[in-house]
């Protein structure tokens, strides 16, 4: 697939790493909170819906999973859009569905209405908003990216504790229709959003006629050439298989020791709280010169920490030990979700991104469709939550192996023609070159001839 590309994006210009940058970060702040948040918000409108429509709770439950099956299902979607529009028109579009959608939805007569309205117009308008919105991220930033990624992650904790507590207050004033016509104006605010999205352009014209540039691949699938991101997808879609789990059934699971039902929400909380300053932290840490170049492994580390935290989450006899759990279950969550796009990014670089997070999101739904409901199925045979937290954690745990292990022999193993090309193509040591132009150096000029060159910063 090719075509003409509005939005070229930064080829040969130097990221700002601040300025109206931090205007973008911010957009990119509420578009996270609203996209991972607002799936689960609207859970707190469930037991009206249910009433209403004479439903049961499986079936009130497809609202949330056909959300989350569009944030993540329409990756390539988005992709081909932003190589084809730009960010900020494909934005202000997502917006105006997301906020469209849930307005219809106050008008439905039908459940069937709502999945449609609700589950796939709302959701194809926030998936629209959330991707563009990383890509300009990263467009803006590359010396202070981690930190940037790390803020604009704490967006979701920081909405979740916002939007639920928000919903049962609208429902309890205005009823579930009023709350969703009231939402939907509030995701009007991702037009706002999209409105800083401002492209970045070049300080001034170039002497002479500008070069011709190829056009780009609307949809670039030779990212599935490079080892790097293969192993990443097939990492990250494992992780997402139980990632989800634990936060979905821990209520449950302190309701079956018999905490009371505030309590056991309470848990949530917990886990919110320490999440929110969680992934600015590792956002920071993940920035520090001698750190980066070793992101991918403290990626994994953090999804070995999260599998960890599973299995000895599934030792918790009393509300004590499950507080716990959701501490460091937080700290775990907060350090995947601040890092696992600046892993992406720094692995098939700024060119190739908008292509790599849309394909990755996608198998990424499957996985996300899977995960909850396999472990809903075991708990339903053996009634023993324990062996659904084993369950997540086991799949963690391996795709954190399947990472580090992949990453070590990506960097071992590689081809010696490749090495020595690289040593060839390094510039003098006396030559001072931007970071930026480093990335496009390596990234750029091997794909050109046919090689893929790893640094340890963007190999896994």
């Amino acid at each position: 697939m090719g075509g003409a590309v509005v939005d070229e994006g930064p080829t040969g210009i130097k990221a700002p790493d601040g300025g109206w940058g931090w205007a973008v970060l911010f957009g990119c702040f509420v578009i996270t909170g609203f996209s991972y948040a607002f799936p689960k918000a609207v859970s707190v409108f469930f037991k009206e819906l249910m009433r209403e429509f004479g439903i049961g709770y499986s079936d009130t439950a497809w609202i949330s999973s056909i959300l989350l099956a569009m944030l993540y299902g329409t990756g390539p979607l988005c992709s081909v859009c932003v190589n084809r529009f730009g960010c900020r028109p494909v934005m202000l579009t997502g917006g105006l569905l997301a906020s469209l959608g849930m307005v219809a939805a106050s008008f439905c007569r039908s459940v069937i209405q709502l999945y449609l309205t609700t589950g796939v117009i709302t959701g194809l308008g926030l998936a629209l908003n959330f991707q563009p919105s990383l890509i300009m991220l990263n467009r803006y930033f590359n010396k202070r990216r981690p930190m940037a990624n790390g803020l604009a992650a704490a967006g979701s904790p920081v909405f979740l504790c916002a939007l639920s507590p928000l919903g049962q207050l609208l429902q309890d004033r205005y009823g579930w229709r009023g709350g969703f016509l009231i939402l939907g104006g509030l995701l009007l605010n991702c037009c706002v959003c999209a409105a800083l999205m401002r492209p970045l352009r070049a300080p001034g014209p170039a002497p002479g006629p500008a070069p011709q540039q190829p056009p780009r691949r609307l949809l670039d699938l030779s990212v599935f050439r490079d080892r790097g991101f293969v192993i990443y997808a097939v990492a990250a879609s494992i992780m997402v298989l139980g990632l989800f789990v634990p936060p979905v059934f821990v209520v449950s699971y302190a309701k079956d020791l018999g905490v009371p039902d505030g309590q056991a929400a309470f848990l949530l909380t917990v886990l919110g709280f320490i999440d929110i300053f969680a992934r600015p932290t590792a956002g920071f840490i993940t920035g520090l010169e001698k750190v980066r170049p070793y992101s991918v492994y403290l990626f994994s580390f953090s999804m070995f920490f999260n599998g960890f935290t599973d299995l000895t989450g599934s030792t918790a006899g009393d509300y004590g030990g499950l507080v716990v759990f959701c501490i460091f279950f937080g700290i775990s969550y907060g350090m995947v979700g601040a890092l696992q796009f600046e892993v992406l990014m720094a692995i098939v670089g700024t060119q190739k991104f908008s292509s790599a997070i849309g394909l990755v999101l996608l198998l990424e739904a499957v996985a996300v469709l899977i995960g909850p409901p396999s472990g809903g199925k075991l708990l339903d045979a053996t009634h023993v939550y324990q062996y659904v937290f084993v369950l997540a954690g086991a799949e963690v745990l391996a795709s954190s192996l399947v990472l580090v292990l992949g990453n070590f022999f990506c960097i071992r193993k590689r081809p010696e023609a490749a090495v020595e090309e690289e040593e060839r193509r390094k510039p003098p040591a006396d030559v001072r070159v931007d970071s930026r132009e480093v990335e496009h150096f390596l990234k750029a000029e091997p794909e050109r001839n046919g090689e893929v060159v790893h640094t340890p910063e963007t190999s896994v």
